[in-house]
């Protein structure tokens, strides 16, 4: 079962990663239309799912809705912010998201995730700096006069 989650705190999170809260009333929120409002940005309100437990909907409004739903989701699932967000619940909208506390084995799935994508790249830098030492060491020995020796 999902810890509770406050729209105030998931408010201060997208707030602090640049985005605009609008502050838009439930029923606005509820009406939706997103691209009708003039300023990209959010707004956020409570819910109750059907185990009872409290989470919140993000909304994203503004001429560019898409754009701040997607900045939206990446911020909220920041290692330090550690939130699931779901886009695919049931009653959401185009333009909505529901937000909750990620469970640790969310935390470590997405870590894990997050090393088997980055292996490729931790290889090849390994490779590049491995072959970088070789040569400065095959300068070293040749600027030494000892490239007779190897």
């Amino acid at each position: 079962m999902p810890r509770v989650t406050r729209s105030h705190t998931i408010r201060l999170h997208l707030v602090a990663g640049g985005l605009v809260d609008l502050g838009l009333d439930e029923a606005t929120q509820k009406a939706g239309s997103p691209a009708r409002h003039e300023t990209d940005g959010f707004s956020v309100r409570q819910h109750v799912d059907e185990a009872g437990t409290l989470l919140v909907i993000v909304g994203a409004y503004g001429p560019d809705w898409f754009a701040t739903m997607r900045e939206a989701r990446h911020r909220l699932e920041q290692p330090y912010v550690k939130c699931h967000v779901d886009g695919n619940a049931a009653g959401l909208a185009d333009h909505e998201l529901m937000a909750r506390w990620a469970t640790s084995a969310e935390l470590q799935d997405r870590r894990a995730s997050a090393k088997r994508h980055q292996a490729p790249l931790k290889s090849l830098l390994r490779r590049q700096k491995a072959e970088q030492r070789a040569a400065q060491e095959q300068e070293e020995h040749e600027a030494a006069g000892q490239s007779g020796l190897f």
